[in-house]
């Protein structure tokens, strides 16, 4: 069981070790957003049982050939997961627990739409074992969102996070902020309006713009111009003022949440513990052996019915190709990361340079990125792997 929700609090090793989580993934949404370049897909009809006969599958590989603890969480993530009938999920969870086992506060989160169709099926998850939601809200403003390709307007939204409180123990949602033509006294509105609504954890993102999307067309093209880099940094540095001071500081680079709060499955991501992953497109780390499933829907499915499972690839990682990824995980983190697992993985002159700039901060076995390195990790990643 992990010892401590709070990310600024430092977990012991073998706490971090213990945690074992499971990514369930659900490839299918209902359209494209032209800013999603996660594996998820359009089709006009879902063989739903056969669909979850073959999660159960894969499920079951893992079982076969993963660890033998408790599990300390369950994300179920997309795609749009909540277009799952919840019989599905519940039969995912059951099989999960008789598998590993629970450990005594498991964190089930399943990523929603908050759509009134999805919505309405809520406390049918709830029953089902999930107790967490995390809503892709992305706007609060009706604009904002036809922008963003979403499929719900703001009074949509709100009555489903009203939905969602009421059915879940724990409830987040995601925004989308650095809009093109958003002022900053916009963006802060539409943020104390979000700490409003009570929640213990938000996921705050800047827009970006990924390669293979269709904002991506649109700015080769001419037709959006993303925000200035260094506006962009202003909005950051504000949200992390205001949240701060809402009691919601942030503990990774764009999640913040009451202490308690913070996301159980992700800690364990960016602690470098295990996770396996199930479903199209997963990726799972297992006692240092990383594994890929299959991408494409039906090459999945494919791969199920002949192999049992949808596993691309499966390959133990060398010891530096892990001081990397620990590296790269952890430093999203504001309590940052213990030295000896990345030792020999960081340029030790780039570290003490970067220090000197106030930018990474060395503080007895740890390394951590300051607030203001925070606005240039990817700058500082380069700069200090190896």
């Amino acid at each position: 069981m992990i010892a401590s929700l709070d990310d600024r609090t430092p977990v012991a090793a073998d706490a971090r070790q213990a945690a074992l989580a499971l990514y369930v993934h659900w490839p299918f949404c209902v359209s494209k957003c032209p800013y999603c370049d996660f594996n998820s897909h359009v089709r006009a009809t879902i063989d739903q049982a056969r669909w979850r006969d073959a999660l159960l599958a894969d499920l079951a590989h893992e079982a076969e050939v993963g660890p033998k603890r408790p599990l300390t969480s369950i994300f179920f993530g997309g795609g749009t997961p909540s277009l799952m009938p919840p019989a599905t999920v519940a039969a995912l969870i059951d099989a999960a627990e008789r598998h590993w086992g629970f450990a005594a506060d498991v964190e089930i989160t399943l990523e929603a739409n908050p759509s009134s169709v999805e919505a309405a099926r809520f406390a049918d998850l709830a029953a089902a074992g999930v107790n967490r939601v995390s809503l892709g809200l992305q706007a609060l403003d009706d604009a904002a969102l036809h922008f963003l390709g979403r499929a719900h307007d703001v009074a949509e939204g709100l009555m489903a996070l009203e939905t969602a409180q009421r059915n879940f123990r724990r409830v987040s949602f995601d925004l989308i902020y650095a809009l093109p033509g958003q002022s900053a006294e916009a963006w802060e509105a539409t943020l104390r309006r979000a700490l409003s609504f009570g929640t213990g954890h938000l996921s705050l993102y800047q827009l970006t713009i990924e390669p293979g999307t269709r904002f991506a067309t649109m700015a080769a093209r001419g037709e959006l111009e993303p925000v200035d880099p260094d506006y962009a940094a202003e909005l950051f540095e504000l949200t992390r003022s205001i949240t701060s001071m809402a009691g919601l500081p942030a503990y990774e680079i764009s999640n913040h949440a009451r202490p308690g709060e913070e996301s159980r499955h992700n800690l364990t991501y960016w602690r470098y513990g295990d996770y396996l992953g199930v479903g199209p497109g997963a990726h799972g780390r297992r006692a240092g052996v990383a594994t890929t499933r299959i991408r494409k829907p039906e090459n999945w499915l494919a791969g199920i019915k002949s192999k049992k499972h949808g596993i691309d690839l499966d390959e133990q990682l060398p010891a530096e190709a892990m001081g990397r990824e620990r590296l790269v995980m952890g430093l999203r983190l504001e309590e940052g990361i213990p030295r000896a697992p990345i030792e020999g993985a960081v340029d030790e002159a780039a570290v003490a340079r970067l220090a000197s700039l106030e930018l990474i901060e060395q503080t007895g076995e740890r390394l951590r990125v300051t607030p203001a390195g925070m606005l240039l990790l990817d700058a500082i990643l380069a700069e200090i792997a190896v």
